[in-house]
């Protein structure tokens, strides 16, 4: 296993780097003072400094995207706290092997930080097996994961673990990065200054990608500054960080959601390229887009619907990519409508009614009478049939007697729903002049 800046897992900390050792091996960080981009963690007040300053670990979680910096900083914490490092990867562990490091720790002469990468990885059998070993002491563990701790690592693992968040390195970080390596190598990247600002977005937080790709233009050659289109040529296109199956992709359909609600159209389209961009499935974003029509937007403007599944129609009939533009004007529609969750509210309204009334019959005015025996009981008697009625209208109430008349859809003042909104207050004026 190689933590972030390429350091191979047998190699001893600190050791110097062979000049022939690729530029993220001579560039990775020797103490914590040299790590970058996660000072909130290792600044003069930041969680990580304070542990070191006790000498003594917790065990703990590092949640962050990749290319962050987490096993580096997991093997800089042992150096700096005395603890022996040992590190595994939750892809090439296994069980047995788990048993073999806690026995090897118990005997250890120093406390044993056990670091396991990608623990979301290990089933939760696997998980359980920690426990004991944590609770004992055995082991400090520190585990590493992209992916959200609340769903991937048992609740047991979290009760007895700290979870420290690493952030995505931002430009200032990335650029050090650049500056170390140009340091290294004596000389300037092959960049003009747009394409090395390019670089660094292109990097998406990821260090390691960066460096990666820094070691590929060192190794290039040439006296001329390269354009951003020039680099883009001989550098590969790095794809967006984005699990469908895990946070990335609820992070992202959340945004989605809260900027069509907000009624931003640019942030909407934003999040809706960047998910096609990903490579979300076009129909999972229409069925949000479907579903946001009638949550949010409802009888406001009751186009929306309409609009949303005909965008779904378009994109069957289209495919991918021409029937993309659909999806993206059924966004831009959504975005800009009234907004309106009357009916929603509605519609949970009479659910949870309809739950606690349980199995109230309707009034018998408006109860069929097929037969002479229901004739004779009174279904269907008085029944106030409305085209007959003045204003079409007859007032009649319409919900079981033992639960009383409801109030469940209230119209805003927005959009469509301002002309129901008048049009269900005239209805309640006259069915109060009628009932008196």
């Amino acid at each position: 296993m190689t933590d972030l800046f390429g350091k191979e897992e047998g190699a001893a900390a600190g050791q110097p780097a062979h000049a022939a050792a690729p530029l993220a091996e001579r560039l990775r960080p020797r103490s914590l003072d040299d790590v970058v981009g996660q000072d909130h963690l290792l600044g003069p007040d930041g969680a990580l400094r304070r542990m070191v300053a006790a000498g003594r670990l917790p065990n703990l979680v590092f949640w962050g995207p990749p290319g962050t910096g987490k096993t580096t900083i997991a093997r800089l914490l042992a150096e700096a706290t005395g603890y022996r490092f040992v590190g595994v990867s939750a892809v090439m562990t296994s069980t047995a092997d788990l048993k073999g490091i806690f026995a090897s720790a118990r005997v250890a002469p120093l406390r044993t930080l056990l670091f396991v990468d990608e623990i979301h990885r290990f089933n939760r059998s696997q998980q359980d097996s920690f426990l004991a070993p944590m609770e004992d002491g055995t082991i400090t563990l520190v585990g590493a994961t992209t992916e959200n701790p609340s769903f991937e690592l048992n609740a047991a693992i979290l009760s007895r673990a700290q979870v420290l968040v690493l952030e995505r390195l931002g430009a200032n970080a990335l650029e050090a990065l650049l500056l170390r390596a140009e340091a290294a190598e004596h000389r300037a990247l092959p960049l003009d200054s747009d394409a090395r600002a390019a670089l660094v977005a292109g990097a998406d937080g990821d260090g390691r990608f960066l460096l990666g790709q820094v070691e590929t233009l060192f190794s290039l050659g040439g006296a001329d500054p390269l354009s951003r289109a020039a680099m883009g040529a001989v550098l590969q296109r790095r794809v967006p960080v984005y699990d469908k199956d895990r946070d990335g992709h609820y992070d992202l359909i959340s945004a989605l959601h809260k900027s069509l609600r907000g009624s931003d159209p640019d942030a909407a389209l934003y999040w809706l390229a960047r998910m096609l961009v990903a490579g979300e499935q076009p129909l999972y974003l229409l069925r949000r887009l479907v579903r946001f029509a009638s949550e949010d937007v409802g009888l406001a403007d009751s186009n929306a619907l309409v609009v949303t599944l005909a965008a779904k129609d378009a994109f069957d009939f289209l495919g991918s990519p021409e029937g993309e533009l659909a999806i993206a004007q059924a966004c831009l529609y959504l975005a800009t409508a009234p907004k309106s969750n009357a009916a929603y509210k509605a519609q949970k309204a009479a659910y949870a009614s309809a739950r606690e009334s349980g199995s109230l019959p309707p009034p018998r005015h408006i109860v069929n009478a097929p037969t002479k025996l229901m004739k004779d009981l009174g279904h269907g008697a008085g029944y106030a049939y409305d085209h007959d009625a003045p204003d079409g209208f007859s007032g009649q109430d319409y919900f079981p007697e033992a639960l009383g008349r409801q109030r469940f859809y209230a119209p805003t003042e927005r959009g469509r729903e301002r002309a129901i909104a008048e049009r269900l207050a005239e209805w309640a004026r006259l069915r109060g002049e009628r009932a008196g």
